[in-house]
């Protein structure tokens, strides 16, 4: 099926210490996603990258010194998605880190909620008063849901922008100590790499899309470091013990074969800790996945 694709860059890098991710939009775009979704049928308008500040440019202090920033180019980029999905388009937001979420799930859920797929392997469900490091990019499904610090909490439209039932976390595998509390004390589903190992993703993601099945569409919000570093060597915060290539890819064909994607979020590639963009051509392939490429 055809689909209108808007592919939009967030080269947002001031949510955590590591520098590097604001190049991933770039690196997705040389590994030609484009062209890969073009060659699917889609139709593929590529609108740019949003405007964000550059980090030199900001005080040294980082984490939570960025908020007022991080907040502003999620602001842009709630608004972007609620274009996109006035419009009738798929947006594909290639990040950037993770506290892009912020302002993208808002924005594709400014008129009607969807279900949210979270791949990952960290829950970012901390605040500032339970991070360890006050990294911004470990915040956003917290914000979302309504946790945290107001000014995130409060992008696009005041107030959760999510209920903890319309979220499914895929993939995970290293919380903080408070963040495990959080996440035992939510609603929303929890699907551990233990508990993949032990029942295979394939039973996972159909349960989990089941779950999800009330919802219209479904916002896939991808975290390269959900797969394990051998095939995803460049995100900035390694786990071992991720998804392998074929689990992956798996689960993107699942998703796809089995609910309506609305929306997509491609965080956290640092070409800068890559081996010759082997990540973004990774994430460019499972995107392909996502939107309907298939074996036969």
């Amino acid at each position: 099926m055809t689909k209108k694709i808007r592919i939009i860059g967030i080269p947002l890098d001031l949510g955590q210490a590591r520098r590097g991710v604001d190049m991933g939009p770039s690196a997705l775009r040389y590994a030609e996603l484009d062209t890969n979704l073009r060659a699917l049928g889609h139709d593929v308008e590529d609108i740019g990258n949003i405007e964000t500040p550059v980090r030199d440019t900001l005080p040294e202090a980082g984490g939570l010194s960025y908020l007022p920033s991080v907040v502003a180019a999620c602001e842009q980029a709630y608004e972007f998605g609620r274009k996109a999905i006035a419009d009738g388009c798929v947006p594909v937001f290639l990040g950037g880190d993770h506290s892009l979420s912020a302002g993208t799930v808002g924005g594709v859920t400014h008129d009607e909620p969807c279900g949210v797929l979270w791949i990952d392997a960290h829950g970012d469900c901390n605040t500032p008063e339970t991070s360890p490091s006050g990294n911004l990019h470990g915040m956003p499904l917290a914000a979302l849901l309504g946790h945290g610090a107001d000014e995130l909490v409060n992008v696009g439209r005041a107030g959760p922008k999510i209920d903890p039932s319309q979220v499914i976390l895929i993939g995970i595998r290293d919380l903080d100590q408070q963040e495990k509390q959080f996440v035992r004390d939510s609603r929303m589903g929890v699907y551990t790499m233990h508990e993949i190992d032990e029942r295979g993703i394939a039973t996972i993601a159909k349960e989990a899309l089941t779950r999800l099945s009330r919802f219209s569409r479904l916002h896939v919000s991808l975290d390269m470091d959900s797969m394990d570093p051998r095939p995803a060597p460049g995100v900035g915060t390694p786990v071992k013990g991720g998804f392998n290539y074929r689990e992956a890819h798996l689960l993107m064909e699942i998703i796809s074969r089995e609910s309506h994607v609305g929306s997509i979020d491609v965080v956290e590639i640092n070409p800068i800790l890559d081996d010759r963009n082997q990540t973004s051509e990774v994430a460019v392939e499972l995107v392909a996945s996502l939107l309907g490429k298939s074996i036969l």
